[in-house]
């Protein structure tokens, strides 16, 4: 119900505010808060329509100049690509896409969809198929590094990029499968309980019902529990490695990096999936409610909460470029060396740049490829 449910919705009511509009569309029509009564939702739709606007033209900006200068420094050193840096390149791309397709939400929030259901159907695909790409190439570089560092072991050879691109076509390919639910059943419609609103939503039929739920559980499944859990190993046994060697600059850089790193997804995505299950529970609790205003509260409460959350998420796109990137010396170097034309000079300590580590980290007690 909120724009970012609708985000959700539009996701495909698979990690957003998803469930909230499939069952407002179907068990809702015969009454979501007592005995034929329906929740009014204009405090919600305000918020949104003030929230989300802000939130978004923020991350949008702020996302995409982090990510476009990444793009161009990767442009640029494009034939000296290592492993993590293609991966990285592949994240920022995902990470732009997605952030591309903020605009329409925003301007849901305030008129409503107007875009017509082609357009409603193509943004919410978009923003699916970006949004796992995003996760699954974080969880490519932890097992790259985790190989790399931990056991020196390299999972594609340097000489052939174009298989490790090849890779990261498959994610890809992976990615828009998970996303033909939206292709099917996303549709721009009005709600009756939202002013008859005109939104984006996946719109099931009695004979479709369980895609609702077999999408939610998909995405706390993909979009999160799994690579949650190989991000906190992965990096747990970097840093398990890095602090039995000797504690240099390199090594407590990387260290305070890989804390970042863990600490920035799980803060971007952790409030989002534990409204979500509450979303879920609520949602199966509310159908056979009796109680008109506690349901309706607690329905109300929830809109702000998913919005406020999956907005927090929206925002590690804009995070991605700055600890992948802009936290490492030889990333700063080259990107200072392609704006220093333009006047802008800055001293990098001599010696922290490596010939043999990636364009965005320095080389951390590994041959084969670099660290943070």
């Amino acid at each position: 119900m909120d724009v970012d449910k609708k985000v959700t919705f539009m996701m495909e009511d698979f990690y957003f505010p998803a469930d909230y509009n499939e069952n407002y569309s179907e068990s809702y029509e015969d009454g979501c808060c007592g005995e034929g009564l329906v929740c009014d939702q204009e405090s919600s739709m305000h918020f949104d329509s003030i929230f989300i606007p802000i939130l978004y033209s923020l991350a949008l900006v702020v996302g995409l100049v982090g990510n476009g200068l990444v793009l161009v420094v990767m442009w640029k050193k494009r034939v000296s690509l290592n492993v993590t840096d293609i991966f990285i390149l592949h994240l920022c791309l995902a990470d732009t896409l997605l952030l591309l397709t903020l605009p329409f939400w925003a301007v849901e929030a305030v008129k409503g969809w107007i875009f017509g259901t082609a357009l409603c159907k193509m943004n919410g695909a978009l923003f699916k198929i970006n949004f796992y790409c995003g996760i699954f190439m974080l969880s490519c570089i932890s097992l790259d590094r985790y190989l790399s560092i931990v056991h020196a072991v390299q999972m594609y050879s340097r000489k052939k990029p174009m298989v490790i691109h090849c890779c990261c076509l498959m994610v890809w390919l992976f990615c828009l499968l998970l996303s033909i639910p939206d292709w099917i059943f996303l549709e721009a419609v009005g709600d009756s309980r939202r002013q008859d609103k005109i939104e984006c939503v996946p719109l099931y039929t009695s004979d479709s019902e369980s895609w609702r739920l077999y999408s939610r559980l998909l995405y706390h499944i993909l979009g999160f529990a799994l690579p949650a859990l190989m991000m906190l190993f992965c990096y747990s046994c970097i840093l398990l490695r890095l602090r039995r060697g000797s504690q240099g600059m390199q090594k407590k850089r990387a260290i305070r990096v890989i804390v970042a790193l863990v600490l920035a997804f799980f803060i971007s995505w952790t409030p989002f999936n534990i409204t979500l299950i509450f979303d879920t529970i609520h949602n199966n609790q509310t159908i056979n409610s009796t109680s008109t205003s506690t349901s309706c509260d607690s329905t109300t409460a929830l809109d702000f909460a998913l919005t406020a959350t999956s907005t927090l998420g929206y925002l590690h796109c804009c995070v991605n470029p700055v600890l992948y990137a802009f936290v490492g010396v030889k990333f700063r170097k080259h990107l200072l060396d392609m704006l220093r034309p333009l006047g802008f000079t800055l001293k990098v300590p001599a010696g922290m740049v490596s010939r043999k580590s990636s364009v965005w980290s320095e080389s951390v007690d590994t041959s084969h490829t670099s660290a943070f």
